[in-house]
C-alpha cells in the first residue's frame, strides 16, 4: 500500500492555476523526488499533502486514508523556509518541537543526544539558534524532522548550506531512513543528488506533472537527447543545443527535444573552424532532462499566449 496517494489534485489562487490535475504515489522504503523549477507548484503540492491547503479538486490519501492528528505525528517535514526559533537555545527548542509530535520530554532528551553527537552539534546545544552557522541550522532542522521517528519524511532542499562532508552525512542518514522502510519525499534542484538517491520522480512544470516514473526509465526514454563531442574548435552556440559544457575531456551537449544527434553532427562536420575527433550519443543526466522539459514547457507557454 502506498504511503501517499495524490490523485488528480488541482489548486488555483484567483486567476493563477498553481496545480492542474497532478497525481503521484509514494511507497514505503523509497526516496521519491518531487522536482520542478521555481514556481512550478511543488510547494503547493506538498502543502496540500500536509493538509495545510485544501485542493480545489482531487483526492489525497496518507497511510490509507484522510489526514488526522495521529497521522500528522507520523510525518516529519523540513520546509525550505526553516522554522526554528532563532532567539531560543538549540537543545530546548528541539525538545519542545519533539513534544509537539507526541514524545515526552524525557524521551525527546534521550533521543536527542546521539543525534547531536552524530551531526556535530552537541557542543553547541546551549547556543541560540541564531548563533549557529547556516549549515548547523540546517542540520538542526534535520534533527527536528527526524527526532520523533516519522514514517513519512518530507524534505525540501535538504542539502542547502552544507559543505561536502555534511552533505555526505545527510545523504547517509536519508539512505538509512529509506532502508528502514520509511517513505521520503525530497524536493531539490540538485539533480545529481536526485540521481544518487531517488528511484522514482515526478517533475511538475507550470502546475502540471510532465514526467513521472522510475529514473532509469525516464533517462532511457530521453536517450539521444545528449551527445559527447571531442575535437578542436568551439562547440558552443550550436543550433538545437540547449547547453554546452566541458566535461572530462569532452563537450557535453544537451539537445532540445526535437533535435536529432545526426543533425548536430552534420552541422559540426560542415564547419571549417571545427574538427570533430569523437562524437557519441550519451545517456542524458537528469539535469539535461530537466532543462529540456522546462525549456520546452516555457516555449509552449509563450506560444499559447502569443
Amino acid at each position: 500500500m502506498s504511503t501517499v496517494s495524490i490523485q488528480n489534485i488541482s489548486k488555483s489562487y484567483g486567476p493563477v492555476k498553481a496545480l492542474r490535475d497532478v497525481s503521484f504515489e509514494v511507497f514505503p522504503g523509497e526516496v521519491f523526488g518531487l522536482l520542478g523549477p521555481n514556481g512550478a507548484g511543488k510547494t503547493t503540492a506538498i502543502r496540500i499533502m500536509m493538509d495545510i491547503f485544501k485542493p480545489d479538486s482531487g483526492q489525497v490519501s496518507l497511510f490509507g486514508g484522510s489526514m488526522d492528528a495521529a497521522k500528522k505525528r507520523r510525518i516529519g517535514y523540513m520546509p525550505e523556509e526553516r522554522g526554528l526559533y532563532k532567539d531560543l537555545k538549540l537543545e530546548p527548542t528541539l525538545i519542545f518541537l519533539a513534544t509537539l509530535k507526541g514524545l515526552s520530554e524525557a524521551e525527546a532528551r534521550e533521543r536527542l543526544v546521539p543525534w547531536l553527537q552524530r551531526l556535530d552539534l552537541y557542543d553547541h546545544r546551549q547556543k541560540k539558534v541564531q548563533e549557529l552557522s547556516k549549515g548547523m541550522q540546517q542540520k538542526a532542522q534535520l534533527i527536528a524532522t527526524l527526532l520523533h521517528e516519522p514514517d513519512l519524511i518530507v524534505v525540501d532542499e535538504p542539502f542547502s548550506g552544507l559543505d561536502p562532508v555534511n552533505t555526505r552525512l545527510v545523504k547517509e542518514i536519508m539512505e538509512e531512513q529509506r532502508d528502514a522502510g520509511k517513505s521520503i519525499i525530497m524536493s531539490t534542484h540538485q539533480m545529481y543528488q536526485v540521481e544518487a538517491l531517488c528511484n522514482r520522480i515526478a517533475l511538475i512544470n507550470n502546475g502540471r506533472s510532465v514526467l513521472y516514473g522510475e529514473v532509469r526509465d525516464i533517462k532511457r526514454s530521453f536517450a539521444g537527447n545528449a551527445v559527447l563531442v571531442a575535437g578542436d574548435g568551439s562547440f558552443e552556440n550550436i543550433p538545437g543545443v540547449l547547453e554546452s559544457r566541458p566535461e572530462n575531456g569532452f563537450w557535453h551537449l544537451a539537445l532540445a527535444a526535437e533535435t536529432e544527434p545526426q543533425a548536430v553532427f552534420r552541422y559540426l562536420a560542415g564547419r571549417d573552424d571545427v574538427a570533430v575527433g569523437r562524437f557519441e550519443v550519451a545517456e542524458p543526466s537528469l539535469d539535461d532532462i530537466f532543462i529540456s522539459v522546462v525549456k520546452e514547457g516555457r516555449a509552449q507557454l509563450e506560444a499559447d499566449h502569443a
